[in-house]
């Protein structure tokens, strides 16, 4: 241990801490005078008017998420949110935004929605005898903290910036049309099919033949592709299935991801929660894969989901394939569409890449600045490059 520091029981480092009442998250209000604190990632969770019911802050605490591990520094008085708040109040001789800076920097795994104050209760707290030399090394980090905020800030917009490249790109073309464009409906367009599941007690439905794609395969990173190497069917299976072709468009018509689109690059078969689009030669299948993730279809696809029934969105084979797509008359015109959109993005693919990666090295930083922090190791804010 450096020189000038001492290492304590959490609990030891704590004082009593007398709780309000908690309010239950169904009671929570939009709107009111004092601000609700729960163990949720939003800093303020809801609002609350009864006085009586406010916890008073004589001096700054600190909030743990007992299952979230939600961890928030509050200097205010506030209500506090029902179920898993523990308040934690450092005594004296340990600077509050000191101890929760030091709590960032623990790594308590996870115990799913368990309870974890059990595990936090067993570490030891690292702080400097002095309390100016706390404060020192909350004044870096705090500086250091900002600068790495608005650093993510601008990274996030940028990713913001990456996706709506393309996807504003597209929408402006099935916006615009113009001439030598028309609107076929889904199955005039090609063979559409739903997928269906082999009996999964049969053991030999199942292998390596052909990949079995469910809702989750697609479209998995965000860009239309399908993930191949989750789960396959036997040749015994497919017999039991459906097959489709390599080209054809996958949907999912059904649940929260309703409407999200893959492109096969290969042939496949998939489960009956999705509906699939085999196109005839005189249509380009890229294109009308493209289509389908066009505003204009997804609205479509949402209206009659959303219509079928209210507590789970779901579109079925009759519906889906009498929706329509616009699309150019020529083959021609929709080949050159499709390098416009595919080139694009890639572009903007890349540049999501680059953003992503700014985020992960931003996490890190923050990461290792903690860790330097409760090492003794932190000089000056100077240290920290982004």
């Amino acid at each position: 241990m450096k020189q000038g520091w001492e290492i304590a029981e959490f609990e030891k480092c704590l004082e009593k801490v007398t709780y309000t009442n908690k309010i239950q998250r169904k009671d929570f209000k939009e709107d009111g005078i004092y601000p609700i604190v729960s163990q949720e990632k939003d800093f303020i969770n809801g609002y609350w008017d009864n006085e009586e019911d406010l916890f008073k802050v004589d001096k700054p605490v600190v909030i743990f998420g007992d299952h979230t591990q939600v961890i928030k520094f509050i200097d205010f008085d506030f209500v506090l949110g029902a179920d898993g708040v523990k308040i934690l109040k450092p005594k004296d001789k340990i600077d509050s935004k000191y101890f929760y800076y030091f709590l960032q920097n623990v790594d308590l795994g996870s115990l799913g929605y368990a309870r974890h104050y059990r595990l936090l209760k067993e570490i030891n707290i690292a702080y400097p005898k002095s309390l100016p030399e706390q404060q020192r090394i909350v004044s870096i980090l705090d500086e250091a903290f900002a600068a790495i905020a608005k650093a993510k800030a601008n990274a996030e917009q940028n990713l913001k910036n990456a996706k709506e490249l393309f996807e504003s790109y597209l929408q402006g073309v099935f916006e615009k049309k113009g001439e030598g464009w028309e609107e076929r409906k889904v199955n005039e367009i090609g063979n559409a099919q739903t997928g269906t599941t082999p009996k999964t007690a049969e053991k030999e439905n199942y292998g390596d033949f052909i990949p079995f794609i469910k809702p989750a395969d697609v479209d998995f990173s965000g860009i239309g592709d399908i993930r191949y190497d989750n789960e396959g069917l036997s040749e015994i299976g497919l017999k039991k299935g459906r097959k489709m072709e390599s080209g054809s468009i996958l949907m999912v018509c059904i649940g929260a991801t309703i409407g999200k689109v893959g492109f096969a690059e290969r042939e496949v078969s998939c489960n009956q929660q999705i509906n699939s689009l085999t196109v005839k030669k005189e249509f380009e299948p890229k294109f009308i894969y493209y289509a389908m993730t066009s505003k204009e279809f997804q609205d479509k696809v949402l209206l009659e989901g959303k219509g079928a029934q209210a507590t789970l969105p779901i579109i079925n084979k009759s519906k889906w394939e009498n929706l329509t797509i616009s699309f150019p008359k020529s083959k021609t015109e929709q080949k050159r569409f499709v390098e416009k959109f595919d080139a694009l993005s890639i572009e903007s693919q890349k540049l999501q890449e680059i953003y992503l990666k700014k985020l992960a090295d931003l996490e890190e930083l923050k990461k290792s600045v903690l860790q330097k922090a409760f090492a003794g190791e932190l000089k000056t804010e100077n240290n920290i490059a982004l």
